[in-house]
Parts: C-alpha cells; structure tokens; sequence
C-alpha cells in the first residue's frame, strides 16, 4: 500500500476496557505507557471526551454513531423485550465498518465485541453466533474478524473466542494470554492490509483492564510493591500530576475519597491490596506494549504517517464484582475447571495472589475510585467518574502541533470523524430499510484549531442514572435519587451542586433530557426492570465480596 499523504487515511479505533481517567501516563498515571504517551504527547488528549458509563452500550454507541438506545442496546446484551433495549445491534443503524466497506475500506476487528446477544457461559451448546439476534462482526461490516463475542471471561481460557465464523474450543488455546492475542491477531491484519490497494479501517478492542485481574508474572514484577502507598496517596499523587499536565484546571478541588471507601490507613492487608492494584496496573502495561507492536508494524510498512489513530476506554473505573451483564453479583458465570484439570477459585480472597488463571478477582472500590482521580463515582454512573475517559487521536501527516483540547465531546463522535476523515458517505439505507441519521458530530476541526464546539448537548441514561453536558452546565441524577446541577468550568469534579441557586437552568436542561428520552426511546429503569431495587445500585453494593 502506497503511503502517499494524499491518499484516504488509514484508520484505528483502540479501546481499553474499564479503564479509568487517570491510568494512562499522558493522563497522570504512574503505569507504564511508553506506546499510549507517544501517541499522546505528539497528537491530541481530549481532556473532556465522554462514554456512554458501560461497556456494552459504549461499544454500541461507538461503532453506531447513536445513543445506545437508537442502537438497540440501551443496557446490556440481555434482551429485555423492547426494540431499544434488545441487546443486539439494530437492523437499520450502520457501523462505522459497514460506512467504510462501501466507502472501499477493508476492515478488521480484533478483541471484545459484546454488543450481539446474550450467552450463556456456563452452556456452550446454547450459543447461536450469526442467528439475526447474534449477529457476529463479520455480519456488521467487518472483512476480518478475531475475539471474543462476550464480556468479560477468564484471559488465558476465554469462552465465545471466534476466528472469523469458527468458535475457538478452549482445548486448543496452549500458552494463551487474550492481551497478547488481540494484539498479535491486530499486527497481523495491519500486515494482511499492506498487500492491499486499499485503505483500512481497525478496531482493536481489548479487554483489559478489566476483571479478573489476570497478568503476566514478567509484568507483574514491574509493579509488586510500588503501591504500599496507597488509594489516598495515589488520588492525591495522580490529580497533581493532571493538573501539572494542563489536562485538570487549577481550581477543580479532587473529590473526596467515596464514601464506600475507608482511609488506606484501616487496610487490613496492605500487602495484598499492593499486589491487587500491581495486577491491575500490570494489565495496563501489556495492553500498551500491544499498541506498540501495532505501531511497529506500521512504521516498518511506512503506514504510520497517515493513519488515524483513536485511543479511548468504554466507562470509568470498575468497583462492581461479578456483575458484568446484570445488576447482582454472578459467580456462578465464571468458576469451573480449566482445561487443565484445575478449578476456577472466584471471588476477593484475602491472601490469595491474583494473577493466575485459577484465581478470579477484582481490584475493588478504594483502587477504581483511584482510578477516576479527580472525580466522583465508577462506571454505571453518569457523574464523571463514570462517564469521563482519556481520549487520544493521533495523525502524524495532519497534526503537526501537539496539543490538548478541553472541548466536551462523546464517543458517538468518533464514527462521525472517521467518515469525515475517510471523506464517506453515511449510508441512507440498510437491509431494506431507511437507516437513522447519525447523532455524533465530527471532531476533525480540532485537529487544525486545538479546540472544537460540539453543535448540541451530550445526554445520557443508564439504569436510571441520567445526565445532560450542555456548555458549561451539566445536569445530574444518579439511580433513584434527585437532579443535581454542576457548573462545570468552575467545579467540573461536581463538589457545588447549584440546583437551588439556578433552578431556571435546571429545568431548561429537563426539558432537553425528557424531549431526547423520548425520541430515542429511554425508558425508565422500574419499567425496564420490574425487579430493580435502587439498593441494588447503591455505593456499598459495588463492593465486592
């Protein structure tokens, strides 16, 4: 393939899983990202770049270009009887593969797909990969396709792995490490797209960090002891870091340790609580040494200058435990026993080394509340801790000043500025029926301005948990509870709720959220789930156990 600057762009989406604001080193981490930084400090961080607060309408929302719920997965993957809320992508919304395959691009998956249908784990014979309520990535566009089609799963035995329509039996995965094999599997199609004329077009998918903390012994080493210090010293350590960066303003006062937290002081075995988060950080580390042999192998194929790069992560830190497609812990989803003979030991065992492929744990609250520096709340919610993500976008032929952009902006963007940059068309059309315009707006003006204004407000629901970004205002309520107002140029880390004091912008802003709920078909989550209790949702209910 001729790198000719003047040609289309190549372009990658990267998207890490359950990966906090601050857990990059171009975002205020202590981690290990040589590769991510590069991408960073020679392009654009978006400092206010936003998700949908959960992995599977995230992911939906950004292979769309729609809110999740004009996708068809307004929760999760469970089909709850309702178009919007079915679990599976929509016949008529068109993925950003499908717009660039018409456009000429060829296009490649590798990693988690997660927004076709429910599986069983634990009944394999059940599984209907490609039926049309689990359509399957190469059903949606793509040429070339390896992953897993489910959440999160065990990374050296992971259930529903597929190579291209073939499900991968666990009986055949020897010295297996799912990191290490998203990444090789995307090496190897950056490879398959330089013997074409064509541009392409990448999604890479990992599912690190999330649970279960599973890691490489060689990278765990790199991190065993480092945090003796601590949540509280990490919070603290990590916010001036951002805010020496430029990435946080001066005047944005952390948030204080979550409630269902306690003082690193009380920890009761520090020693294990280290290793915990050293596993986690560990997942970062070879998660970024995948993006660097990504990267090597479009430098030696001189393929880096004009291809688009997108790094990003699907909602904030993760406290929950086992909880990954519903709303209570499931453990019964991923113990067994291995290929190996051995059992699956599942659940926060003090003592009990992570790491292993016998062992299933979380890092839990205090650490992911760390991960979210400076802000309040995890994935599930919609207060920034849940919502707000590191976003990177790398162009070496067209950004030629690095530089930070502090302009709002959403994942369902991305497609938008993918079509922008690959100059084609949304389709009109798709099996037969008239396709929904697209929601996002293209990003690609902040690459020659440093800045970018998003046309309209940015508005979200999940499980009840509701907000609307409008400028400088965001309006706020989570599960169950009351609207609260941030004005969030002074106070983006939601500390002064004015919904007292500006009760005409407050409802300015219900208004907005009612008309979109009701254009996009959000429902209220008692109706959704007929069962759902709001201690269901509360802070303690996402500690782990």
């Amino acid at each position: 393939m001729s790198a000719d600057s003047t040609q289309r762009p190549n372009i990658i989406v990267i998207l890490a899983d359950d990966m906090g604001y601050s857990d990059i080193g171009c975002f205020g981490s202590e981690i290990r990202t040589p590769n991510l930084d590069s991408l960073g400090y020679n392009g654009l961080r978006f400092s206010q770049m936003y998700n949908s607060a959960r992995c599977c309408p995230s992911r939906a929302a950004l292979l769309t270009g729609l809110n999740p719920q004009q996708a068809g997965v307004g929760h999760m993957v469970a089909n709850l009887g309702v178009a919007e809320y079915q679990g599976y992508l929509k016949a008529n919304c068109v993925t950003v593969a499908e717009s660039l395959k018409a456009s000429g691009y060829s296009t490649f998956m590798s990693g988690k797909w997660h927004v076709g249908g429910d599986y069983d784990l634990s009944d394999p014979d059940s599984w209907t990969p490609g039926t049309p309520d689990h359509p399957i990535p190469t059903q949606r566009g793509f040429d070339r396709y390896y992953g897993i089609l489910t959440g999160a799963g065990n990374f050296y035995y992971p259930k529903t792995l597929m190579d291209q329509e073939t499900l991968v039996p666990l009986d055949d995965l020897d010295d297996f490490y799912l990191t290490d094999a998203i990444s090789d599997n995307a090496v190897n199609m950056v490879g398959e797209a330089a013997e074409g004329d064509a541009p392409f077009f990448m999604y890479v998918a990992y599912t690190a960090p999330h649970w279960p903390l599973h890691a490489l012994e060689e990278d765990i080493a790199r991190y065993e002891g480092q945090y003796r210090r601590g949540w509280d010293y990490l919070r603290t350590s990590r916010h001036e870091e951002l805010k020496g960066m430029g990435i946080l303003d001066e005047k944005w006062e952390i948030s204080p340790r979550d409630s269902s937290s306690h003082p690193w002081t009380t920890a009761s075995d520090r020693d294990w609580e280290d290793i915990r988060m050293a596993v986690y950080a560990a997942q970062i580390d070879r998660l970024d040494q995948g993006v660097g042999r990504i990267l090597d192998a479009l430098r030696s194929r001189n393929m880096d200058g004009n291809t688009l790069i997108m790094f990003l992560s699907d909602n904030g830190g993760c406290a929950e435990f086992l909880a990954e497609d519903g709303s209570m812990p499931q453990p019964a989803r991923y113990g067994g026993i291995l290929p190996d003979g051995s059992a699956v030991q599942v659940g926060n065992i003090p003592g009990t080394r992570p790491g292993g492929a016998q062992t299933f744990m979380s890092y839990d609250l205090p650490w992911a509340n760390a991960s979210n520096t400076p802000f309040r709340r995890f994935k599930r919610w919609t207060h920034e801790g849940g919502i707000s993500m590191p976003f990177i976008m790398s162009w070496p032929d067209r950004i030629t000043e690095p530089g930070i952009v502090h302009s709002p902006a959403h994942l369902i963007d991305i497609m938008p500025t993918c079509l922008d940059a690959a100059a084609a068309a949304h389709p009109n059309e798709r099996a037969g029926q008239p396709t929904m315009p697209l929601e996002g707006e293209s990003m690609l003006t902040a690459i020659d301005n440093r800045a970018w204004s998003r046309e309209q407000p940015i508005l979200w629901e999940h499980e009840g948990s509701r907000a609307v970004r409008q400028g400088r205002w965001k309006l706020v309520s989570a599960v169950g509870e009351r609207w609260e107002l941030y004005d969030m140029e002074q106070d983006r880390t939601e500390l002064n709720d004015l919904y007292n004091r500006n009760e005409s912008k407050a409802r300015e802003l219900e208004g907005l959220y009612d008309r979109w709920a009701e254009r996009c078909g959000v429902l209220p989550w008692n109706v959704i789930n007929p069962n759902w209790n709001p201690a269901m949702l509360s802070d303690s209910a996402h500690k782990s156990g």
